[in-house]
């Protein structure tokens, strides 16, 4: 990023960001959880179906983790939630799953390229607030569960390989066409750089966006497929 430092940013807006941030977050947890339960019933192992819904469960303790900070600030989670209840719900209606493995690759791509963006975004935020982000955006025991069972998938039957990369393709441009929209309605943007020129605040938000495709295709070459 440009600058690297918190910006300065007055009490107000830091309380607006923090509860449109908080509501964001908060559905995302909420459908990533709906989504990972639905898919689970289509896993094609007793033990898919088993790890898949424990990833949805913890879905779930995130989403009630940020709920609760939510009524700690004396903000009603729904009304948080609701400016982004179009958004998400669109996106995941574009990115409607064939099968199995294309939503094990809709988790491992979303989820990943999302958390990524929250955490940018939530840098200007106080330290309690960061500290959430970390432990909701913590996703390491499930990328990593996910990426193994995708890279057994394809070693099974290679022929996955293109149609898997061409998906992966296409969820990565969902993933940031919303990131720029969410970001673009909610000046979230501000949290990048407060203060600056138009100049700069372009440019801090270019390099936000290389970040995302460069980590993305770092986990895409993680399964051995091109970005």
């Amino acid at each position: 990023m440009t600058d690297q430092s918190s910006p300065v940013i007055d009490e107000r807006t830091r309380e607006y960001y923090e509860t449109a941030f908080y509501g964001l977050m908060a559905y995302r947890e909420l459908t990533a959880f709906e989504r990972l339960s639905s898919d689970a019933r289509f896993s094609p192992t007793l033990a898919d179906r088993e790890a898949l819904a424990r990833l949805a469960v913890t879905e779930f303790g995130h989403y009630e983790a940020v709920r609760e900070r939510l009524l700690a600030r004396g903000a009603d989670p729904e009304a948080a939630m609701e400016p982004f209840v179009a958004s998400i719900d669109a996106l995941h209606a574009r990115t409607r799953p064939a099968d199995w493995h294309e939503s094990l690759m809709k988790a491992y791509v979303i989820d990943a390229v999302s958390g990524d963006f929250y955490r940018a975004i939530a840098h200007a935020l106080d330290a309690e607030a960061r500290l959430l982000v970390a432990e909701v955006q913590s996703m390491e025991e499930q990328t990593g569960w996910i990426r193994g069972r995708l890279r057994a998938a394809l070693a099974d039957d290679p022929r996955l390989a293109s149609r898997l990369a061409l998906w992966g393709r296409r969820l990565l441009g969902e993933a940031l066409t919303q990131a720029r929209l969410i970001g673009d309605e909610h000046d979230f943007w501000g949290n990048l750089l407060q203060h600056g020129s138009e100049e700069e605040r372009r440019k801090a938000i270019s390099e936000l966006f290389a970040k995302l495709v460069e980590n993305h295709s770092r986990r895409m070459s993680a399964l051995g497929l091109t970005a």
